[in-house]
């Protein structure tokens, strides 16, 4: 069975015969925790539980640690991903997915690594729209895309069309029409989010990106003006790309259950 599980996923997959109720019950087992020596107590079942995987945070590991988390994941989970890596890290963990016979797929602007024993991810029938205010944005971006992908959903993208240049919106909003959920970054004043919750039907994230200078810089103003905004929206923190693709993803596959 696909590794990309979901208790609805594994509640089909027994209703058309396809598992026994002994594998049923075991890929049900939402509490699954795997402790690995004294540093971390890595969660197996969260992608059943929650509706999204594991995903480990290279940031502030020592490489010897993340790759020792990672090879221990693989075998059970048969797929893993992975945030915030540095080129080191990155040229590591592929080492690992080689090993395995895996495949693997390296963002370099995300800084993500994504390894799998299944290179086909079950789709959800959710869709993601992506979009930017400016280039700067495209890390923050493409860290929202790749989870929003790894959890199944459909996703479009429109990069640099901000308030600047407010008529390249437009167009990008019109290709996007039929997502369940929009992804908004944007720096410096961080305008964007607001004027795009003003014009579509859809949730919309805001994703402050810690792109400006001077007094309030670094996101500040971004997050301030989105949280003072006068239209509806969502807003995460700092350069959270993860936390708004995990979240738009979840939005996407509610919406893609309910088109089964």
């Amino acid at each position: 069975m696909n590794s990309n599980n979901t208790l609805r996923g594994i509640l089909k997959e027994f209703e058309a015969g396809r598992i026994s109720v002994d594998a049923a019950e075991e890929l049900i087992d939402g509490l699954r925790i795997e402790k690995i020596g004294e540093i971390a107590n890595i969660d197996l079942g969260r992608s059943v539980r929650c509706g999204m995987p594991e995903v480990i945070l290279a940031e502030g590991k020592r490489t010897v640690h993340l790759t020792e988390i990672v090879e221990k994941i693989l075998p059970v989970s048969g797929r893993c991903l992975i945030t915030r890596v540095n080129a080191e890290q990155a040229d590591s963990l592929i080492v690992i997915a080689e090993g395995l016979g895996f495949s693997y797929s390296y963002n370099e602007t995300a800084s993500t690594v994504f390894i799998s024993g299944d290179p086909d991810i079950r789709k959800s029938g959710g869709r993601v729209g992506i979009i930017t205010a400016g280039t700067s944005d495209l890390r923050v971006a493409e860290e929202a895309k790749v989870i929003a992908e790894v959890m199944g959903c459909e996703v479009k993208t429109s990069y640099d069309v901000g308030a600047a240049g407010i008529h390249r919106l437009f167009p990008a909003i019109k290709e996007m029409l039929d997502v369940d959920a929009y992804v908004v970054c944007a720096g410096r004043e961080g305008t964007l989010p607001t004027v795009i919750a003003g014009l579509v039907s859809k949730p919309v994230i805001g994703v402050p990106v810690s792109v400006g200078y001077g007094y309030m810089g670094q996101g500040q103003a971004a997050l301030a003006g989105m949280l003072q905004s006068c239209a509806v929206l969502t807003v995460v923190n700092i350069d959270a790309g993860f936390t708004a693709g995990a979240f738009a993803a979840r939005i996407a596959n509610m919406a893609g259950d309910n088109r089964d």
